[in-house]
């Protein structure tokens, strides 16, 4: 099977939840799947039902205990070029049909490593592995390369009116 590029992309909510349900759907037809997820050190509720779908998916964070905010600690930088090394030779290795990098778009804004980077990525994918990029402010360079760009647009949410994120809703 011939593996495409998809980037999910935009100011709305779903575009992990979006990737998620595509590996459910990947893991229920037998394919094999990796998850990173960048700027992300935090434990999530779907982290926790993801676990259960192992040993056929593997969910690993390249972030530290907080969503970075304003300008990444050397710290950060280090986790997220660690991570990027790592899932690199994931993707080499054809072990996994489906490799979703989460947050890898917010990782290129927060120039915790380049959209360049990203991009070699696609280029040395074997045929056979399906690539997802997810996070706001997709650069154009990577979606010019990709065959399936969605965006999703924030039309209302309740956070405006100040709303939290609810355990099981939104983490």
């Amino acid at each position: 099977m011939k593996g495409y590029v998809q980037v999910y992309t935009g100011d709305g909510k779903g575009k992990t939840t979006a990737a998620i349900g595509m590996a459910v759907r990947a893991v229920g037809a037998g394919l094999k799947v990796f998850m990173g997820q960048f700027v992300k050190g935090m434990e999530y509720s779907e982290l926790k039902s993801l676990e259960r779908l192992s040993p056929q998916m593997k969910v690993k964070q390249y972030g530290r205990e907080k969503f970075v905010h304003g300008n990444p600690t050397e710290e950060d930088i280090a986790a997220a070029r660690a991570g990027y090394d790592e899932i690199r030779e994931i993707i080499k290795s054809g072990q996994y049909d489906l490799v979703i990098l989460d947050e890898a778009n917010i990782a290129v804004c927060f120039k915790l490593f380049s959209v360049e980077d990203l991009l070699t990525l696609v280029n040395e994918k074997p045929e056979s592995v399906e690539l997802v990029f997810t996070g706001r402010k997709a650069e154009p360079k990577l979606i010019e390369r990709a065959d399936l760009v969605t965006e999703m647009k924030e039309i209302k949410h309740y956070y405006s009116e100040g709303v939290l994120a609810r355990e099981g809703i939104e983490k």
